[in-house]
């Protein structure tokens, strides 16, 4: 068999997706985002986030990640899509495959400060996720001008 840099198997390991959530937090057209420190995309901006622990909502984790990488608090509104991150090895090949579930959460207070494994945690204006000067992880803006979306929808 033939691996390719896209083949779930690296070297013979097989791994499964693992389930993680990301806070995406909108306050007054700005949203919330963190330099991550380790992969996948480490050094990019990206939202706050991480994986599900055994017995916990998507939307506990969701909070819980929010304030353990960024010091905020935040409400949990709903789960509104997902997306993909991949880590790969030095050779091409997936050694993690992520499913992020995007959860819309209301900010209720704390100001950032760059906790667990974020570098940095700052407040971003929607229209700067345009700015290609910005290391963003794939599909940051998609999501965040998505969540805005939701957010108008809600008021």
């Amino acid at each position: 068999m033939t691996l390719t840099k896209t083949s779930p198997r690296t070297d013979s390991h097989i791994h499964r997706p693992i389930a993680a959530t990301i806070a995406v937090v909108i306050r007054e057209a700005h949203v919330l985002l963190v330099r991550r420190a380790n992969p996948p995309d480490a050094g990019r901006w990206g939202f706050p986030g991480g994986k599900i622990e055994t017995g916990e909502t998507i939307h506990d984790a969701a909070v819980r990640e929010l304030r353990e990488e960024t010091g905020i608090n935040g409400e949990a509104r709903r789960a509104f899509t997902a997306v993909d991150a991949f880590d790969h090895d030095e050779r091409g090949f997936i050694r993690q495959h992520f499913v992020l579930i995007a959860v819309l959460c209301q900010w209720v207070s704390g100001e950032p400060i760059a906790g667990d494994d974020a570098l940095e945690a700052r407040w971003f204006r929607l229209e700067e996720l345009d700015d290609e000067a910005i290391a963003l992880s794939l599909d940051v803006a998609a999501v965040a001008r998505q969540a805005a979306q939701f957010g108008r929808e809600e008021t």
